[in-house]
């Protein structure tokens, strides 16, 4: 006999009760597979989209304000290398004796010792908008003070 075969005569072999009672089960079971495979997942996915709408939001206008940065620092004119060495000695000001600056035809290696975290962000920030360049290297070291040492090493341009 086929399974198919004995599937049927067992069915018609049970009470009308009892094929009610496996007819609702299997109904139960059914609409459980929907809930938990279709229906919770779409639903979790709905419940989620205004929340990672609005970060996808707040990262466009990132983007959208970085891409503003970017495009006013290329529209900025092109500094020749002694106006980028007078800004940075400028900038090297407010550092005081925590940093010195030796400067090799195009190139600026910035020693630095003990600077905080603040005062090297604002320098570098400063170095960027007034001297139009920033590092091509880096090599800085968080000491147990809290503070940096390191050198960086800055790109003035070629010479005309």
């Amino acid at each position: 006999m086929t399974l198919l075969k004995t599937l049927q005569t067992r069915w018609h072999s049970v009470s009308p009760r009892e094929q009610r009672l496996v007819v609702l089960g299997g109904v139960f079971v059914s609409l459980a597979l929907l809930w938990w495979l279709a229906l919770a997942p779409a639903l979790a996915v709905l419940k989620a989209a205004p929340a990672q709408h609005r970060a996808l939001d707040a990262q466009l206008q990132h983007m959208l304000r970085l891409q503003a940065q970017a495009k006013a620092l290329q529209a900025q004119p092109v500094l020749s290398p002694d106006q980028a060495r007078r800004a940075l000695d400028a900038a090297l000001l407010p550092l005081g004796g925590s940093a010195q600056m030796n400067v090799q035809i195009d190139r600026a290696t910035v020693t630095l010792k003990a600077v905080s975290a603040s005062a090297l962000a604002q320098w570098l920030a400063t170095v960027r908008q007034n001297a139009h360049t920033a590092p091509t290297e880096a090599r800085l070291v968080h000491n147990a003070a809290g503070s940096w040492d390191g050198t960086l090493v800055l790109n003035l341009g070629a010479r005309p």
